[in-house]
């Protein structure tokens, strides 16, 4: 065995030969599930695939006709060093057909609809996640004190940042920055941007390894919206950009490209029903309130935090938008398949945005806000699947996924609902309840 070494140092780990292969897939909700197969079969499901149950796997199939296939991809092969087996992932066939509630499939079909209009997807996510020591309840103990950029004293989980950062390459994934959050034990690890099926790949892998590696250091890491009312929300900002014949076509003679704009325009036109995919959880809409970064009025401009699209400083190609209200419990293939199916629909109509502000948004008036066109985002999941059912473009980027997707989380709704009613509550509270834990902390 070789220790295993990286551009970044040496890590504590041996390397050995993987006598395992995990077959990774993700469920309706983005939460990975699979199965290990001894490594003498990688080729047998890379060419033939691998049979299983799809029953029991949240979104999936009924147990009347459950019998699919998993099919590796071995491009995203990757070895897990703290556990000397390797991992996969792959798409879902179902009686020798792409299965249509795969979401990594729907994904696929949607970069091939960019693809026929010339465009190719490279998507920068900014994940945020919370450091919990847990005691056996729902009393969350907070390990740091730190705030926003803290270095030294109030940030003890530097240390534990920089581990995950040293394991990410051997996922694929390229560190980019490693700093404290605004709320206390909360974090964010950038890391580079690739193409869009790569990017929602490196999500997955990214909570995977801050969570195994949370675990091992005696701690849960949880990437929940709103794990604790009163404290910031855990976000996820995607930084999205389009490019043509291999340059960016967001990038225009002084500034953004027409393309630029009318995929703008799209995203926001389609915004209220994105909610529902891009922040899909209960949860999610008790992060979506004024006071916080969250944004929650659909609007636009250049480096301003407080819109919905933010517009950063770029030079040269770097050109590009920042969706500012997707979280981590988002499942990344069906929200960036619903995000680029947006914009695109902005393109091909030539839609031109509206809403365009330079000041804080949270500091106008209503009045203020009516008069610039500036619309809210639904206030919470009830309200976002309903315009999910009007938005046929939003519907169309979720494929056959859309049926599964909208009846699980109805479902979820109104086991919320009933929850609330047994304790009294108002579908109004903002307050993170006991269920909301259960539902969400392992997200």
């Amino acid at each position: 065995m070789n220790e295993i070494k990286n551009d970044m140092g040496f890590l504590p780990f041996q390397k050995a030969k993987p006598r395992f292969l995990q077959l990774i897939f993700v469920d309706i909700n983005g939460v990975p599930k699979g199965l290990e197969i001894p490594i003498e079969r990688y080729e047998e499901a890379v060419e033939e695939g691998i049979a299983f149950d799809g029953s029991s796997i949240p979104g999936f199939q009924g147990i009347e006709d459950s019998d699919l296939l998993f099919k590796a991809d071995p491009g995203t092969y990757a070895e897990i060093p703290w556990e000397g087996i390797a991992r996969v992932y792959g798409y879902i066939y179902k009686d020798g057909k792409p299965y249509g509630a795969d979401p990594r499939g729907a994904l696929k079909i949607a970069l091939e609809r960019l693809e026929k209009e010339g465009f190719k997807a490279y998507i920068g996510p900014e994940p945020e996640f919370y450091l919990f020591k847990k005691n056996g309840t729902w009393e969350l103990h907070i390990p740091d004190n730190g705030g926003y950029f803290d270095l030294v004293t109030l940030d003890r989980a530097r240390e534990l940042r920089r581990e995950i950062a040293l394991y990410m390459p051997s996922f694929g994934l390229v560190p980019e920055a490693l700093h404290h959050e605004v709320g206390r034990a909360q974090h964010e690890i950038d890391f580079r941007y690739d193409e869009a099926l790569k990017t929602a790949d490196n999500i997955v892998s990214f909570k995977y390894i801050v969570k195994a590696i949370a675990e091992m250091r005696g701690l849960h890491a949880t990437f929940m919206p709103k794990p604790l009312y009163g404290f910031p929300g855990n976000g996820m900002h995607l930084h999205i950009s389009l490019w043509k014949d291999g340059e960016n076509a967001f990038v225009g003679e002084d500034g953004l490209s027409e393309t630029a704009v009318h995929f703008i325009a799209g995203v926001l036109k389609h915004a209220r029903a994105l909610t529902a995919v891009t922040n899909p959880t209960v949860n999610s809409y008790k992060r979506l309130v004024p006071g916080y970064e969250a944004p929650v009025y659909i609007s636009w401009g250049y480096r301003n935090r407080s819109t919905l699209i933010r517009i950063p400083a770029f030079q040269n190609s770097g050109a590009r938008i920042e969706y500012r209200c997707p979280d981590p419990s988002a499942n990344p293939y069906l929200a960036i398949a619903a995000v680029l199916m947006a914009g695109l629909d902005g393109i091909k109509r030539k839609l031109e945005p509206e809403a365009y502000v330079e000041s804080n948004v949270y500091n106008m008036t209503e009045e203020e806000r009516m008069e610039s066109g500036i619309n809210t985002l639904p206030g919470n999941l009830e309200e976002a699947l309903k315009e999910l059912k009007k938005d046929r473009v939003v519907r169309d980027a979720l494929g056959e996924a859309y049926r599964n997707f909208i009846a699980y989380k109805e479902k979820e709704w109104s086991e919320y609902v009933t929850y609330l009613a047994s304790e009294g509550l108002s579908v109004e509270t903002k307050k993170v309840t006991e269920w909301e834990l259960e539902m969400y902390f392992h997200i």
